[in-house]
């Protein structure tokens, strides 16, 4: 099995992420104009959303965003069909984001998961993310509790010379 490619979502992957976002978040998946907006914000020199996706032979398997506004990041989704959990995919597009967090110069990056979502928690583990809080009833309509989670990005502090 080759490996999926990550490149910048355009909006002619929308029509697939979202069938994607459907299958794995039925309770709470973004509608079109979420993504429609998020993506607005994606490109040019003002740029403060960095939204890719995961191709593998021709199929969107895979997808995440992150959003940028004074020094601080947050990881706004992070998808990966579940054929591919396993694979390394999802540590790959979080690598892609905390990338663009720095090129984005932020000093910390936020993320809510799914309380019941330990899969993802140990992910954002492994990257030295750490529970800050919760946020109640965050995922509706299941009212399902998510764990906020921060990590400090390396590499942004400055000093004086």
């Amino acid at each position: 099995m080759s490996a999926a490619v990550l490149r910048e979502m355009r909006w002619w992957d929308l029509e697939p992420v979202l069938e994607l976002e459907l299958e794995l978040f039925p309770e709470d998946a973004w509608s079109p104009g979420m993504f429609w907006s998020e993506l607005a914000h994606a490109r040019g020199p003002r740029a403060t959303r960095r939204y890719l996706v995961a191709e593998e032979g021709g199929r969107i398997v895979g997808y995440a965003g992150l959003a940028a506004a004074g020094g601080l990041g947050d990881v706004q989704t992070i998808a990966v069909e579940r054929g591919q959990w396993g694979t390394g995919l999802g540590a790959r597009l979080l690598t892609d984001l905390l990338q663009h967090a720095t090129a984005f110069e932020c000093e910390e990056v936020l993320l809510e998961v799914r309380v019941d979502n330990t899969r993802a928690q140990k992910l954002y583990e492994r990257f030295g993310f750490e529970p800050i809080g919760f946020r109640r009833g965050y995922y509706q309509p299941g009212n399902i509790d998510a764990l906020v989670m921060r990590l400090t990005v390396q590499g942004t502090e400055t000093t004086d010379g």
